[in-house]
């Protein structure tokens, strides 16, 4: 199992526990997105934890399973949009406790979230643009905005706990040992509040979010499909496995494709 599942009083605890960096094959997308909304659906619980074991929250999507097979970027794709989906539709709060990095899907999971807490060694990244794909900035920009989020996905730098703070996308940086239990004691506080009021305000407030996060990820998912069926995203993908610079010719891809 990839994931750990728990609930007491009113909070439930869902573990990514896939060692060594929670990388999740398209199967295991599918599986988080199917606990999040049975979560959703328990009447016991009153706000969800995502938390994770081992070096860190999430590195994304498991590149093996692409690399053995490249037609698996459909089910991928389908299991990041139902997952991601599923934790921002989420009918409670969903907090996640990131420690370490947390990249790629990593963020599609963070960002889908109502409320973030790092640890003091937490960084946040989208280094898909070096692995020949796109993917999850409509996350990143729900929690940096729009100009951070245009440098972090042009350079697939990441950045520190510290500075995903500084930029509000992080409401509490806490030491390493105490991120867990920083969790717990946020949960705990919204689980003592009137069950209904807080599955009207999450509610209400995605009902005013200023961009609609599932449509945006669905429309940013075309590119991340045209991308990765081009030559570029072959060396990208290739230079990755085989640990060397990537070489690209600078032909471009398909024409731009105009806004919806």
């Amino acid at each position: 199992m990839a994931f750990d599942v728990s609930v007491d009083k009113g909070v439930a605890e869902l573990i990514l526990n896939k060692p060594p960096v929670n990388a999740f094959d398209s199967g295991e997308w599918a599986q988080l997105a199917q606990l999040c909304s049975s979560l959703a659906r328990d009447k016991s619980v009153r706000v969800v934890v995502v938390a994770a074991e081992g070096r860190g929250f999430c590195a994304g999507v498991d590149i093996k399973e692409l690399a053995a097979d490249s037609s698996v970027i459909t089910r991928v794709n389908r299991g990041c949009y139902d997952a991601f989906a599923a934790i921002y539709e989420c009918a409670v709060p969903v907090i996640c406790a990131v420690h370490g990095f947390c990249l790629g899907g990593g963020i599609g999971i963070a960002g889908s979230s109502d409320i973030v807490i790092a640890s003091d060694d937490a960084s946040f990244g989208l280094p898909e643009i070096d692995r020949g794909a796109l993917g999850a900035a409509t996350h990143l920009m729900r929690m940096f905005g729009m100009p951070k989020t245009r440098r972090m996905l042009y350079t697939g730098e990441p950045i520190s706990a510290e500075e995903a703070y500084r930029l509000g996308g992080v409401v509490q940086v806490v030491p390493r040992e105490a991120l867990r239990g920083a969790a717990r004691e946020l949960a705990a506080t919204i689980a003592a509040k009137s069950p209904d009021a807080v599955r009207l305000a999450k509610q209400s407030l995605n009902g005013i979010e200023l961009i609609d996060v599932v449509k945006s990820y669905r429309f940013e998912q075309g590119f991340t499909l045209e991308l990765y069926t081009s030559p570029d995203s072959q060396e990208a993908r290739d230079a990755f496995v085989a640990k060397r610079g990537a070489k690209f010719e600078g032909k471009r891809t398909k024409g731009a494709r105009s806004k919806p």
